[in-house]
């Protein structure tokens, strides 16, 4: 059963306590299957009411593609009469929103008629997930990393994006300078503007780095055993850089792959395990991290369509670029799709590196779980890891298009085991309506190639 507490925590008073007089509304929003924040903005007056009773938002909110429009296949429209189920807001999540000193934000979850959890939600697919692992005796620890780019706005009378001007130079950044601390520098403003936001949201973002573009960036959340804080703390901090962004002059994007010759932006989930005594599992423990890693590769093709979810999602898996292609895994390797990275054994812990930062964090992270879990549940072993260039000594074999992807994860009994069937369901249809919409538009590419030569 997910969290159905009605009362604010001792934390959500003093954010109330903090604001005073000067807030207005709260948001109450959660994260739908593709990862878009959905839900109401209501008066500070609303609030005593909103905690005893929930606020009522359509089930449809969970099958509404990327445009908005909701997905008749998946059952959450017309056919049950888009009707509303209640929300209640998660106690500890009231948190300011700095570049809105009026208002204030909070995440929620909706519940059926009954009181149990709606199994479409993205957020109960993760605790599903991750009480497997209590039931285990096994506590995971994840650590979330984003990457994203900063878009100059002038982008929108031009057609195609373009990175922004750098603050110090004047100029438009243009080229490839991976870790430079110079871009810190440069995008200071922004990046403190950042984590002064992630502080007064408790958002623990542990660092910033320039990535192997111009204009990207990553930002690194801390390592938690509060797995559904993790992802919570993700979607938020998605939420962060747009409004930040917005606040300074830039577009902020999380899109997969924005630029055709540039790196992608990814989504890596770093997971270690420990027992009941609090000793990390995979610590000089050889043959139960391969069992996980064994677990991950075989449930991978299978995922790809949570790794991946979107049409643009397959244009970042290109060679050379520290997008893996398979499911290989190696020992502190950039070219691999498992990494174990560099540490003490104690440290020990798998960087899963498929996912585009596109890609739903609760979904994703479920996915990295269950894919661990059946690995050390059924005791698969994985194959020898790489040493090397795992570009030039292994084959692509996981899924490099959109329709693969949602019928290997529609036909899993893997995905259905660990996320359930309505939501399977429901996700599957909702990727289904997309493809059949992105599949119905001619592109300037064709024009170019097609209509004056065949």
């Amino acid at each position: 059963m997910a969290e159905k507490n009605n009362s604010l925590t001792a934390a959500d008073r003093a954010v109330r306590e903090q604001l005073g007089s000067k807030l207005q509304n709260i948001d109450l929003f959660c994260s739908d299957s593709n990862g878009i924040m959905r839900g109401k903005r209501v008066d500070i007056s609303a609030l005593e009411k909103v905690l005893i009773d929930g606020v009522p938002l359509p089930s449809s909110i969970f099958g509404a593609d990327i445009s908005g429009d909701t997905a008749e296949s998946t059952g959450l429209g017309f056919e049950i009469g888009d009707r509303d189920l209640t929300c209640k807001p998660i106690p500890g999540t009231l948190k300011p929103v700095p570049w809105q000193p009026d208002r204030a934000q909070m995440l929620i979850n909706m519940f059926n008629d009954d009181g149990s959890a709606f199994a479409a939600n993205p957020r109960f697919v993760l605790e599903q997930v991750v009480n497997r692992f209590h039931q285990s005796g096994i506590q995971p620890v994840v650590a979330v990393e984003l990457e994203f780019y900063l878009i100059d706005p002038a982008y929108e009378t031009k057609g195609t994006p373009e990175p922004p001007i750098n603050p110090h130079t004047r100029q438009r950044d243009n080229n490839t300078q991976v870790y430079f601390i110079d871009d810190l520098d440069a995008y200071g403003a922004f990046i403190q503007a950042v984590q002064s936001a992630c502080r007064a949201q408790d958002i623990p973002a542990d660092g910033a780095v320039a990535e192997y573009a111009p204009g990207q960036f990553e930002i690194n959340l801390k390592h938690t055993s509060d797995l559904l804080k993790a992802c919570d703390d993700a979607v938020l901090l998605k939420r962060v850089v747009r409004g930040v962004a917005r606040q300074m002059g830039y577009i902020a994007t999380f899109m997969a792959k924005p630029f055709p010759t540039q790196a992608g932006s990814g989504t890596h989930i770093h997971v270690s395990c420990y027992n009941q005594a609090g000793e990390n599992i995979f610590a000089n423990d050889l043959q139960t991290l391969r069992y996980g890693i064994g677990g991950m590769q075989k449930s991978m093709r299978e995922a790809m369509l949570i790794f991946a979810p979107h049409a643009n999602s397959y244009r970042r898996f290109q060679r050379d670029l520290f997008v893996p292609l398979n499911s290989s895994w190696g020992y502190n390797n950039r070219t691999v799709a498992l990494r174990i990275p560099s540490g003490p054994p104690e440290h020990t812990r798998i960087e899963h590196r498929i996912a585009g930062a596109d890609a739903n964090p609760y979904l994703v992270t479920a996915a990295v779980l269950a894919g661990l879990h059946h690995g050390l549940s059924q005791k698969l072993d994985c194959d020898e890891a790489i040493v090397g260039n795992a570009y030039a000594k292994t084959s692509p074999t996981n899924p490099r298009h959109w329709p693969e992807a949602l019928e290997l994860f529609r036909n899993s009994s893997w995905a259905q085991e660990y996320f359930g069937r309505e939501f399977c369901h429901v996700f599957s249809a909702l990727k289904e309506t997309e493809i059949d919409l992105f599949a119905k538009q001619v592109t300037p590419l064709e024009y170019s190639w097609y209509l004056h030569t065949v």
